[in-house]
């Protein structure tokens, strides 16, 4: 409540100011009025300043976080993305561990956020929130002596050839790894393809997500898993794994004690809004419906 009764912030303030001191006590207003008038600047400028904001990122998200949702986050915020790039299992297990500290997590998979929920987990997380899909496929090498093959007949029936590379990564540390495995032992099932199941159990053409793509494009693999996300990041030629349907699920998640808590929000936010979800959307992640409830 200001002087005389009257609400309404700095600008009402002065103007009660003014009445009650009269002719005689204008200049102590106006004096004071542009104290209040700084006061109240610098508070929006603090406000404004931009800062960074640390993200902790799926691999498979790594160009399209570079390239598109980095920068455009940084023009309408004027906060700065510093990112970090990993299996979503193993990121989360350097959160858990103190190895890495971060204001926001984005997983490739709802399951590896609930390993950092509750009191046993660190309450590193406490929500989540799905924010979009992107199909597991098949990328290959066009120059690879299989790709006539892979361009015309069912992907199962040319991965298990003699001499075939087909590279993957590591399901204990990345969901996409998982999914790989997944799928080999899926179709190994239905078609009655034991040599499928045992790509799936070999340790042999396992990398880091980081890694997978480049060893694709030297060519020291024939094909790989990949989210379409990173796929069409890197113009990999691509292949439908037929006879499964499975995806990345997003997710995203404040971390507990976010070193930069408001530009954290502001990610966020950004991510969630239109210009976040058209971005996915122009890099092979559809979005969540927005009506989707925040975990």
């Amino acid at each position: 409540m200001v002087p005389g009764g009257t609400s309404g912030g700095p600008w009402a303030y002065r103007h009660d100011l003014v009445r009650a001191t009269g002719a005689g006590g204008l200049l102590l207003a106006v004096l004071l009025a542009t104290l209040l008038g700084v006061s109240t600047s610098a508070r929006a400028s603090s406000r404004a300043h931009p800062g960074p904001v640390d993200v902790l990122y799926a691999g498979s998200l790594l160009d399209v976080m570079q390239q598109k949702i980095g920068p455009a986050f940084h023009r309408a915020t004027g906060d700065t993305l510093v990112g970090i790039a990993g299996g979503s299992s193993a990121l989360a297990s350097e959160i858990k561990g103190g190895t890495e500290v971060g204001d926001v997590f984005l997983s490739a998979s709802a399951q590896v956020d609930t390993t950092l929920e509750g009191a046993a987990n660190g309450q590193w997380v406490s929500t989540y929130r799905d924010f979009g899909e992107s199909r597991l496929v098949l990328g290959y090498n066009p120059h690879s002596p299989f790709a006539p093959l892979l361009r015309r007949e069912p992907w199962f029936d040319v991965v298990d050839r003699p001499g075939f590379l087909l590279g993957r990564t590591d399901p204990t540390t990345d969901p996409k790894g998982v999914l790989a495995v997944d799928a080999l032992r899926g179709v190994a099932l239905s078609f009655d393809r034991p040599a499928l199941a045992s790509l799936a159990a070999s340790r042999s053409n396992v990398f880091d997500e980081t890694a997978l793509v480049g060893e694709l494009q030297a060519g020291q693999l024939d094909a790989g898993f990949f989210y379409q996300v990173e796929a069409s990041a890197a113009h990999l030629a691509t292949v439908p794994l037929t006879d499964t349907a499975l995806f990345a699920q997003f997710t995203v998640a404040k971390l507990r004690h976010a070193p930069h808590g408001a530009a954290a929000t502001a990610f966020i936010n950004f991510l969630l809004g239109p210009t976040g979800r058209s971005l996915l959307r122009s890099d092979a992640i559809t979005p969540t419906p927005s009506s989707r409830a925040t975990h």
